[in-house]
């Protein structure tokens, strides 16, 4: 008997289905966004497939901003 719900003929409940659709840039800045696409026109330009592009192009963004916070949004002060 497997964990993972399937042993009683449903689909998993675990909390990672229930995450909101991914793809959604509603929550970039322009600046955000104008940046990642500066990033995915250079990828593809490589060779890189559209999807595999945008894929490269937002994780710097994810990363320097902490994904698609609008300006400001959770960062904290370096005053307590």
């Amino acid at each position: 008997m497997n964990c993972r719900g399937a042993s009683f003929g449903g689909p998993s409940i675990h909390p990672y289905h229930f995450k909101m659709p991914q793809g959604d840039k509603s929550s970039y800045t322009d600046k955000q966004k104008r940046q990642a696409q500066h990033i995915e026109d250079s990828e593809k330009k490589s060779g890189k497939s559209t999807k595999a592009a945008e894929r490269i192009a937002y994780a710097p963004v994810n990363k320097q901003d902490g994904g698609g916070n609008e300006s400001g949004s959770g960062r904290k002060s370096g005053k307590s």
